[in-house]
């Protein structure tokens, strides 16, 4: 009998877990690959995230497009028949030593991505040259030092996504400056870019950064990316969400109505298709989660970055938040009571999860819901999973923390996040949800406090300002309607819905 007992337990568990994989149509369309697809690598075994994230994220409104489904469908085979130590991989790379392009080859084309700055740079700027390569039909290969190793699960079935540690040159591309000589930009510049495709080079270096040039910047012109799609090799290093500048390019713009009829759901479909938490990551996750948000009623995720501590002292922040959430009425108000009431059985809890450098705020908001009791007499905890004070780009336990904490903010109902950070625009796009933005402070006190984003997209914060055709500056925020500026930066741009 106790062994049915199990079975039976056991089928209900699946059966709860079939149903919860299956309202999820929209994470699910995307994500789910054939079991068999990772059998060859193990990577099935070697990443809990990619099935088990449906039990701690709610199912997504945003649904993909049936087109952009299929296309990722192809991109995977692509990738398979392209990707490390594949026949067509290897004569690629001969063309790339050898500096000859055979034009008459239908071999593969490439993207290298090579990153800096922080790990919520980096993820939007994966996904901007990932966008790219799906619309050029080139294979994504990510340069991952050692910072970044162990982050991510491969998010290409029977296949890896990293660049092997044999590819030519690959220990000099982080050393790979804006005045390389075979950079895109400068060759542009100093007129030694032929056009002719007999005397193309077999590889060029884009600079993408937030300080590129003008000439760099040449990349988003139509007239430039039909002579750039003859070199196999681009490398490409970015540390922005250039992604809002393909959306002005003539060349791509019925390929990515297709793709994305809904165009503030582009992060929140490939970033949930690419970025799945490694085992090490997912460990810290799950286990953060049902310490201290898994019995909560209603999460909330409040995200602070400080750039500038002199512009931004700890007082006006915090005079900030509490403003931001009293006026929207996210958390409730505390008596004047020194200590809190036990809680009842019909008393509503709420948890706070804080994401700071620093564990002032977090302090702040423990203490006053911790010693006093609330109006409503609702509980609320609040919580904080690290500290560390400054940001540390080039640890590796740095940035595992800083990506489990990124998720952690992704499962909230509810998000604050801060104007000009990338690690809450990562946030808000993997949870699907418009946040309420804190306006950036500078030696006073924003009001109001803080605004709904009226799109849930990441702000590109460095676009272009000049028209291709023409030559001239140009407002690229007033182009076309489903491309305008940000919300916390007034020169950046981001995507919204036409509407």
């Amino acid at each position: 009998m106790k062994t049915y007992s199990k079975v039976g337990v056991c089928l209900i568990v699946f059966s709860v877990v079939l149903i919860f994989i299956f309202q999820d149509t929209a994470l699910d369309s995307i994500t789910r690959f054939a079991t068999t697809g990772f059998s060859d690598t193990g990577s099935e075994d070697s990443c809990l995230s990619r099935n088990q994230s449906v039990l701690y994220r709610k199912s997504s409104p945003h649904k993909p497009s049936s087109y952009l489904v299929s296309k990722l469908r192809s991109y995977e085979e692509l990738h398979k028949r392209c990707g490390p130590h594949t026949d067509s991989y290897k004569r690629s790379l001969k063309q790339l030593k050898s500096g000859q392009i055979d034009h008459n080859s239908s071999d593969c084309r490439y993207v290298v991505w090579v990153g800096l700055a922080g790990l919520g740079n980096r993820m939007l700027s994966i996904t901007s040259a990932f966008l790219y390569g799906l619309l050029t039909d080139r294979v994504l290969l990510i340069n991952q030092e050692y910072e970044m190793a162990g982050l991510f699960c491969e998010p290409f079935p029977n296949t890896s996504w990293v660049l092997p540690d044999d590819f030519p040159f690959k220990n000099k591309l982080r050393r790979f400056r804006q005045n390389y000589d075979q950079s895109f930009g400068k060759m542009v510049q100093s007129s030694n870019f032929n056009y002719s495709t007999q005397l193309l080079p077999s590889y060029l270096y884009l600079f993408l950064s937030h300080d590129c040039s003008r000439h760099d910047q040449l990349f988003f012109c139509d007239q430039d990316q039909a002579l750039l799609s003859k070199v196999p090799w681009l490398i490409m290093k970015s540390n922005v969400y250039f992604l809002p500048s393909m959306f002005l390019m003539s060349s791509f713009d019925q390929e990515l109505n297709k793709l994305f009829p809904n165009k503030e759901t582009v992060f929140h479909h490939l970033g949930r298709y690419l970025f799945h938490p490694s085992d090490r990551v997912w460990g810290l996750i799950t286990k953060y989660y049902q310490d201290h948000l898994a019995k909560a009623e209603k999460r909330i995720g409040i995200q602070i970055r400080i750039f500038h501590a002199k512009t931004s002292p700890f007082g006006y922040v915090m005079d900030q938040i509490l403003s931001c959430i009293q006026k929207e009425k996210l958390l409730p108000e505390v008596g004047t009571g020194k200590f809190i009431a036990s809680p009842s059985k019909n008393q509503t809890s709420k948890v706070v999860l804080v994401t700071s450098l620093f564990r002032g705020y977090f302090e702040k908001l423990n203490k006053m819901y911790g010693e006093h009791p609330t109006k409503a007499g609702e509980v609320v905890a609040v919580y904080q999973p690290s500290h560390s004070g400054k940001q540390r780009t080039w640890w590796n336990s740095h940035n595992v923390q800083a990506w489990a904490e990124i998720y952690l903010l992704s499962l909230s109902d509810e998000l604050v996040t801060s104007a000009w950070s990338t690690f809450g625009y990562v946030a808000q796009g993997l949870r699907g949800i418009r946040p309420l933005i804190l306006y950036k402070i500078d030696r006073t006190i924003p009001d109001p406090p803080c605004g709904r984003g009226l799109s849930m997209e990441p702000c590109y914060h460095a676009p272009p300002i000049f028209d291709c055709k023409a030559k001239t500056n140009v407002d690229t925020g007033a182009l076309v309607p489903h491309v305008r500026h940000c919300e916390d930066i007034s020169w950046g741009l981001k995507l919204f819905n036409s509407s």
